[in-house]
């Protein structure tokens, strides 16, 4: 039994995405064909020089012919991917190793999801049977019950925790009013943020992220064949994913205080790129915002800062834009939304921006380290999947 790096045997050479929001006048269809002909047109592509596709979707689509349908492809393999929150994410790593095991030269990956005209306020989630004992409350309402355990573990009072969660919410906020894809490019003060009204438990509404519609998408080949298409690719160092066993609500020793998914994936990617100090060797990180607290957690299950320390960390400003690493600096679900299938992929176009140099005034002063880092993290605490990889700019 093994778990293998590819490290630097597949390059990203195209990578596109759609606005994020409410997109009442275009179908999923649409989007699909905006971002793969945009990031067709980045590499210098059609249609034909692609060998298979993965498109991932939620609920927005069923089969590969979610994509084949609309980019009028006859006869070429497509491949529907669904894993929760981490679905374009998933979709990206199967198209990676096809190019790596040499089944195919060139590789495209999908997201794609349509929220905003389903009839739910919040996330929709299927619903498969099972023996009834899966807790049915909302997604808020789980992801509350970190804050109270992570005060109680750390000792850590009720208004410091809240003055992190504040920052999150204002640091995502500020950089997405930097960004023209993000779905809210506004500026949102502490004081409006903490008064905000509560949706769970301690949870205001600026504590939750939106629901929206978008797309995303890349394109994958051997980093051999990277510069036929690009002088400046990406190289993929590391794809880890781990899913859980979903016992967390009934485990007497889950305390609601740390993602073990999370933990296991990124020691997973940090052992296949070679990376011993996350802090110092990344450039920049995409991680799941879904809630304020979940970013807090995952700066400690990341290995970003130590056990106890996320509060002072992020209200210090350490994972700020111009901080000593930026954590979601291009707004994260919390400016975009999460239109579940595109949401990793969106975090890959970010690492794409960012370590070319393209993010214009939302630019990291770190970009010269060469490595970035995209996460994701479907279900809920204790009943999760997640998801790492670490893209870089230089082979080596």
């Amino acid at each position: 039994m093994a778990l293998n790096s590819i490290s630097d045997r597949v390059a990203i050479v195209g990578v596109g995405c759609t606005t994020f929001g409410e997109h009442f006048g275009r179908s999923v269809d649409d989007l699909i064909v905006d971002v793969v002909t945009d990031t067709w047109a980045q590499a210098g592509i059609t249609a034909d020089d692609v060998d298979a596709y993965w498109m991932g979707t939620y609920v927005s689509g069923i089969s590969g012919l979610t994509l084949s349908r609309p980019l009028r492809l006859d006869g070429k393999p497509v491949t529907r991917v669904e894993n929760m929150c981490a679905t374009g994410s998933d979709a990206f790593r199967n198209a990676c190793y096809a190019v790596a095991s040499g089944a195919v030269d060139v590789a495209m990956a999908v997201g794609a999801e349509k929220l905003k005209d389903n009839g739910f306020s919040g996330l929709p989630s299927p619903r498969p049977q099972d023996d009834g004992t899966r807790p049915t409350t909302s997604a808020p309402a789980l992801f509350s019950l970190l804050g109270p355990a992570y005060q109680e573990r750390y000792e850590v009072d009720r208004e410091t925790f809240r003055a992190a969660m504040t920052h999150v919410a204002w640091k995502n906020h500020a950089n997405g009013a930097l960004n023209p894809r993000a779905q809210f490019q506004k500026l949102v003060s502490k004081e409006v943020i903490e008064n905000a009204p509560i949706v769970a438990g301690e949870l205001g509404i600026f504590d939750c992220s939106g629901v929206s519609d978008g797309a995303a998408a890349a394109i994958v080949v051997r980093a051999e064949d990277a510069h036929k298409y690009t002088d400046r690719p990406l190289y993929v160092k590391a794809l880890a994913l781990a899913s859980g066993y979903g016992a967390g609500a009934v485990d007497g020793d889950y305390d609601y205080t740390t993602f073990p998914e999370a933990v296991k994936s990124s020691q997973q990617a940090y052992r296949q790129a070679g990376i011993t100090d996350p802090r110092t060797q990344l450039a920049l990180a995409e991680v799941h915002d879904c809630f304020t607290p979940t970013e807090l957690v995952l700066m400690e299950d990341l290995g970003f800062t130590s056990r106890g320390s996320a509060c002072k960390e992020s209200i210090d400003g350490a994972f700020d834009l111009h901080g000593d690493l930026p954590v979601n600096p291009d707004g994260g679900l919390k400016s975009f939304g999460h239109p579940i299938g595109a949401s990793g992929l969106r975090m890959l176009f970010e690492c794409w921006t960012q370590l070319r140099g393209e993010a214009g005034d939302r630019q990291i002063d770190t970009a010269g380290r060469g490595l970035a880092l995209t996460h994701n993290l479907g279900g809920s605490p204790g009943d999760a999947v997640s998801f790492v990889s670490i893209v870089g700019s230089r082979l080596g």
